[in-house]
């Protein structure tokens, strides 16, 4: 096991195999107007938060919408899913429990709200294994910035340096990079295209939980 004082978490992609229901929200939402969703689009909002990646949708398709309005939507269609469906990601449990045994500090970093996760992660045994949770929503920027990731070592009272980060997107492995913290890479479908940047960028690359807990 990597030893570090502090463990920060993305949610979707990395601690959750949940990237299914988003691809399916768009499907859903964007054919409800007519379109189809376009190759790029997935990979462009990910890193965003909420409020960016309904403004961003809002002006690539022309919709007079309020921003506001897509993100409760969006809500609306993910809730069920994540605290009736979502699982976690193979070996995560086991893994997040041998951390907290450990005495490891745990926090969430995700663009997904906390009342989206919270029941997920309760469902599924191991809330009360975090710490800290930090949505992109009460930061300044996206994931395309460190600015989540330093508020949730900041939460557990840790330096960057103190932290392993948790990822499986490319622009968050680079943005938590760029503030000083090791990051360990998870491969996800979603990102298939971008792993071999993913590889070279993170300093520890995995498949599955249970290669950390050898």
């Amino acid at each position: 096991m990597i030893k570090k004082k502090g463990a920060i978490f993305d949610m979707d992609g990395t601690l959750l195999d949940s990237m299914w229901v988003w691809r399916q929200i768009d499907v859903d939402f964007l054919g409800r107007r007519g379109f189809e969703v376009p190759s790029d689009y997935l990979e462009m909002i990910t890193p965003m938060g909420y409020y960016r990646a309904a403004e961003y949708t809002i002006e690539r398709f022309g919709l007079n919408e309020k921003p506001e309005d897509l993100i409760q939507e969006w809500h609306g269609m993910a809730a069920e899913a994540y605290a009736k469906k979502v699982e976690l990601k193979s070996h995560a449990k086991e893994y997040l429990l041998e951390l907290k045994k450990a005495g490891t500090r745990i926090a969430a970093a995700t663009s997904s709200a906390y009342e989206l996760i919270a029941p997920c992660l309760e469902r599924n045994g191991v809330l009360e294994c975090f710490d800290a949770f930090v949505t992109t929503m009460e930061v300044p920027h996206g994931k395309d910035f460190p600015d989540v990731y330093l508020e949730a070592a900041k939460r557990l009272k840790l330096s960057p340096e103190e932290c392993l980060v948790y990822e499986d997107i490319y622009k968050g492995i680079c943005a938590a990079k760029s503030a000083g913290f090791k990051v360990v890479a998870m491969r996800e479908e979603a990102s298939i295209d971008d792993q071999e940047k993913i590889r070279q960028a993170s300093d520890y690359y995995i498949k599955d939980f249970v290669e950390l807990l050898k």
